[in-house]
């Protein structure tokens, strides 16, 4: 017999924290006629890596509005996607997983083509997406969460996993997967795709400002007095 232990405070944390992010930083609501659709969001999510979100955006634009479809994207050649690809951060390896993610999702579907994933659970959508190549957690939870899908899954990236961790709330050296799979189950019951989203954004903002890599400032954080690292940091000062 298992004993009902009530609600994980880490719940209540969530809800605490997101109020004091939107006080902080103002609301981040996504209009449902910006929401884009799945493929446009895999295929920024794949050539994103360490790029700011609006580079990626302008260079996932410009791709569909050179070649006019997603199949034309993955048969162009490697080295003109390379070229395609220069403002990213790491414009090779880019083009690589675009190629590669694009070509696998062809073989399986014979399209680009992602309409499937509305009538899968999400969980089960992730795992299929999780076996294209280059295609990880981050990047599954993006598009179910970040498209028209909007369903309810938590995107983590550097800066959200590593406040989760700092704050206590999953475990401190937990991978994307493995922090994804923590909070999850605590995320707050009423929140639907679009809160999820807001507050994935909104941690965003936090960790490029006050919850930094190195140096986090700490004694202004709006989060020190719901963070163990924090208060630990100030209180030894």
């Amino acid at each position: 017999m298992e004993l009902d232990l009530g609600p994980d405070p880490r719940t209540q944390t969530l809800r605490r924290l997101q109020d004091l992010l939107v006080q902080r930083f103002g609301r981040i609501e996504r209009a449902a006629a910006e929401w884009r659709e799945p493929e446009w969001v895999l295929v920024q999510g794949v050539i994103g890596a360490r790029t700011k979100s609006e580079v990626s955006n302008a260079a996932t634009d410009r791709l569909l509005k050179r070649y006019g479809s997603w199949e034309s994207v993955a048969a162009a050649p490697l080295e003109e996607l390379q070229a395609e690809l220069a403002t990213q951060t790491y414009p090779n390896i880019a083009a690589e997983r675009l190629k590669g993610s694009l070509t696998a999702l062809i073989e399986l579907r014979g399209a680009v083509d992602l309409s499937h994933l509305a009538g899968l659970e999400t969980g089960e959508a992730m795992r299929w997406l999780e076996q294209l190549p280059g295609i990880g957690r981050k990047i599954a939870a993006g598009v179910m969460n970040a498209s028209t899908l909007d369903r309810r899954a938590i995107v983590l990236d550097s800066h959200h996993t590593r406040i989760l961790q700092r704050m206590g709330l999953v475990p401190p050296k937990a991978t994307t997967d493995r922090a994804f799979d923590a909070i999850m189950p605590v995320m707050p019951p009423e929140w639907g795709g679009s809160e999820f989203d807001e507050h994935h954004l909104l941690m965003k903002k936090l960790g490029q400002t006050c919850c930094r890599p190195a140096s986090p400032d700490c004694a202004t954080c709006l989060a020190l007095s719901l963070c163990k690292t924090g208060t630990e940091r100030v209180g030894n000062r």
